[in-house]
């Protein structure tokens, strides 16, 4: 079965933990030894390499949205099926088995996805969400849900079908699993917010 077969190219695509490997080919380091310990493409820029914090988020951003979008177009993949391959990548680099299963949070592969889903509008609805949400908080983290649940209702008024909003609660879920420690403080609300809030 075809729609099988591009789950399985997509999870493994999804495991390659290419900011870790970008860390240690160019930088000779372990990046989870900086910031907030994550394998993530943002310690690759706390590690002191810029452009290549960009290469990292480019990769993890390609790794989900190539197979997603050949999935489409080469096998004609649609559905609930799309819905599983287009979750794979990011379960992937969640959990992936190269680093023990402590995967970094998704975001890049999450946006690598919609961009294979939605072309560059997945990308921008996501990128409203999170701007929004970084408009009125400052933990990244909250930012990343928050961000995914706008762009959740986006696609709900717009209509789009059923199994995009069931994918995009898939990246949700995936994200607050790999980070819910941080749950355990509420959202920082930004300068602004909190100096009305006084004035109030």
């Amino acid at each position: 079965m075809h729609e099988l077969a591009w789950v399985f190219i997509a999870l493994f695509l999804g495991t390659l933990p290419f900011p870790v490997w970008t860390g240690r080919i160019f930088l000779r380091t372990d990046i989870r030894k900086y910031g907030d310990g994550a394998p993530g493409a943002t310690n690759v820029a706390r590690a002191g390499g810029r452009w290549l914090y960009i290469m990292a988020c480019l990769l993890d951003a390609f790794k989900a949205a190539i197979p997603v979008w050949l999935a489409q177009i080469v096998s004609g993949v649609s559905g609930w099926w799309l819905t599983a391959v287009a979750i794979a990548p990011v379960l992937g680099h969640a959990f992936t088995p190269f680093l023990k299963g402590r995967g970094g949070m998704g975001v890049a592969a999450t946006f690598g996805v919609w961009l294979g889903l939605l072309g560059l509008l997945g990308p921008i609805m996501i990128g409203i969400g999170v701007g929004l949400m970084f408009g009125i908080q400052k933990n990244w983290v909250w930012t990343s849900i928050g961000g995914m649940m706008i762009f959740l209702i986006l696609l709900i008024a717009f209509q789009f079908p059923i199994y995009l909003a069931i994918t995009n609660l898939g990246h949700v879920l995936i994200m607050a699993i790999r980070r819910y420690s941080y749950f355990n403080k509420w959202p920082e609300l930004q300068p602004w917010l909190a100096n009305f809030g006084r004035k109030s």
